[in-house]
């Protein structure tokens, strides 16, 4: 049995083909284990409130990010008629390289955004087709993060990501409601952010741990 109270587990950015990437690692013998991070922007427009809150948190804590906006994603078709469209390779490249995956998603009509219920969709397409790949899902990491122009976020809306992470057997790390005024974040947003941060990375490092 390894002693983890002898060994150091710490945060730090590796810099690899001009990106910053967010490990946590655990050396013993020197073997390391790595957790990395990313963000899946899903808003219809990459510079709005929604980009803002994920700009900060690239800025700050150097996850990578997916906007989805950039991407051609078709609607799930039973025929699997989609099946040539950025959505197998983007999800491949995201499970094989992120352990934790989080979700930013603008508030339209009292839901998550429409590009991003598109991608939920699809996920469909793991289950049916690429199973393997669906697998591969089980035991990662996701969060949640929404944003609008007000405090005011209904019961419910974090339903879909939590019940869709216990189905995939992913581990749900929970989920916090930004707002954006007058184009800025306040201090209380980023520090509700930032503990936000600190409680997933936490997370990550105990995941190390055992």
């Amino acid at each position: 049995m390894i002693d983890f109270t002898k060994h150091t587990i710490e945060c730090f950015d590796v810099k690899e083909q001009n990106i910053s990437h967010r490990f946590c690692s655990f050396d013993v013998n020197n073997n390391l284990t790595m957790t990395r991070t990313v963000i899946i922007q899903a808003s219809s427009r990459s510079n709005g409130d929604t980009g803002r809150i994920v700009e900060y948190m690239v800025s700050k804590y150097q996850f990578d990010k997916i906007d989805l906006q950039t991407k051609t994603i078709g609607h799930y078709d039973y025929e699997y008629k989609n099946k040539d469209d950025d959505f197998i390779g983007l999800i491949t490249d995201m499970i094989n390289n992120y352990d934790t995956i989080i979700f930013a998603t603008p508030v339209y009509w009292y839901s998550m955004s429409g590009i991003l219920k598109v991608f939920f969709d699809r996920i469909s397409d793991l289950l049916r087709v690429h199973k393997e790949t669906g697998r591969k899902l089980r035991g990662k990491r996701m969060a949640m993060i929404s944003c609008s122009n007000s405090d005011d976020l209904i019961a419910g809306f974090n339903m879909p990501f939590y019940e869709s992470a216990n189905y995939l057997g992913m581990h749900y790390l929970g989920d916090i409601h930004t707002y954006v005024k007058d184009n800025r974040l306040n201090e209380a947003i980023m520090g509700k952010i930032d503990q936000f941060v600190q409680y997933i990375e936490d997370y990550n490092v105990e995941r190390v741990r055992n």
